[in-house]
């Protein structure tokens, strides 16, 4: 089991998920998230996925982005998305548990 916590920042709607796979393919997600959208897509599409359909795509397609592009807000920049994948790669052995980060330099700091 994989379990990571996505803060996406301004909007506060935190995401825990937790991904089991018994074949490193096939995948069942678990994902809590205040976010509406986050919580209608998971209902929509389910709780088991195929981790190469879900990773192993070009950036921004697969069936999580491809829901997004529907349904979701307009909001590019929300990093849920990208963790959820993150949290099945690593689960999967598609790729090493490595925390990730983004950061805001302020112009003193450069």
């Amino acid at each position: 089991m994989t379990k990571v916590m996505i803060e996406p920042g301004v909007c506060g709607f935190k995401a825990v998920v937790t991904a089991e796979s018994e074949d490193q393919q096939e995948v069942k997600l678990q994902v809590s998230s205040g976010c509406k959208a986050v919580q209608e897509m998971m209902e929509n599409l389910g709780d088991t996925f195929d981790a190469y359909e879900l990773c192993l795509v070009k950036p921004g397609m697969g069936p999580l982005y491809q829901y997004a592009s529907e349904h979701f807000p307009v909001h590019a920049g929300c990093p849920i998305l990208a963790g959820i994948t993150k949290c099945v790669e690593a689960e999967c052995s598609l790729a090493l548990k490595q925390d990730v980060s983004i950061r805001f330099i302020d112009k003193n700091e450069e």
